[in-house]
């Protein structure tokens, strides 16, 4: 049976437990190699896969992360849907430390980080308005409930460059945007998951106010560590409910983002970029 839930871990959550029938998955792609091998297995009676977003042992900084590659891995396992977990800093004096915040927008402040498969020949346009899967959203929010974890659903996830942290400056100034959390990694799995018809949700895991916040001079890896530890107990509990009520169909447009994406005449497209895109596009090009 193929996994048709992909998990991404993201800072402190390495590896989730509760898995049954583990198998590591070497895979490669068109792009290269994943951030690390997939690990598939039975979670809440489902077959999911679970990657490891900086590697284990957190050897990839944001900008080092070969995005393709890892949503590419997912679609050549089967996987339908991703749940993304990702910490984050807070940008509004509500969403404190330990809440889950599940974004339905987002915002890119990164520097030319490849984030499309597209292009030599063949020219996609998809629709990124609704970048987040509401179906998948919803499920998360009740999974969240249920285990009683704080949780708003709604808001705006701010994808920095990094590695530094955001000047006082920045923070400020993302603030008075409206945005609600800020985090490094995000934006263009969203993009990549949308065009590789691929559902996708992000769980914001808050670590800390950023350092715009007058009680929290500057962020410090000790005090996120801290809140990591305690995040990554609460996302495994978040994620397994959430697997458990995953319905079977896909009420959503995901799984058809590129019916109306593909722009370039079927008949021009090189037939080395059909062969490379062939598990993206092939039911499309015939």
């Amino acid at each position: 049976m193929k996994p048709s839930i992909g998990i991404i871990g993201g800072s402190g959550l390495y590896s989730m437990p509760g898995f049954t029938a583990h198998e590591e998955v070497a895979l490669d792609s068109p792009w290269g190699k994943p951030s690390d091998n997939y690990i598939v297995g039975q979670l809440a009676g489902q077959e999911v896969a679970f990657l490891s977003r900086h590697g284990r042992g957190h050897r990839l900084s944001p900008s080092e992360l070969n995005y393709r590659a890892n949503i590419y891995g997912f679609k050549s396992l089967g996987v339908e849907r991703i749940i993304s977990l990702s910490a984050v800093g807070s940008l509004k004096q509500e969403h404190a430390p330990l809440r889950f915040v599940i974004p339905d927008q987002f915002f890119d402040r990164t520097r030319g980080r490849a984030s499309t498969f597209f292009g030599e020949g063949l020219v996609a346009h998809i629709s990124f308005a609704e970048p987040v899967c509401p179906q998948l959203s919803e499920v998360v929010r009740q999974a969240c409930v249920q285990v009683g974890v704080d949780v708003v659903k709604g808001g705006t996830y701010l994808c920095m460059e990094g590695p530094a942290f955001s000047t006082k400056a920045e923070s400020n100034i993302y603030r008075s945007w409206g945005m609600d959390v800020i985090g490094m990694t995000n934006l263009q799995e969203a993009k990549l998951a949308r065009e590789a018809e691929i559902c996708y949700v992000t769980i914001a895991m808050v670590t800390d106010y950023d350092c715009w916040h007058e009680e929290h001079a500057s962020v410090t890896v000790a005090a996120i560590l801290n809140y990591l530890a305690q995040n990554a107990e609460n996302a495994c509990k978040v994620v397994e409910a959430s697997v458990a009520r995953m319905p079977t169909e896909r009420a959503c447009k995901c799984g058809r983002a590129l019916a109306h994406a593909l722009i370039t005449d079927p008949k021009v497209v090189p037939e080395t970029t059909k062969k490379k895109l062939e598990l993206l596009v092939g039911k499309y090009l015939g």
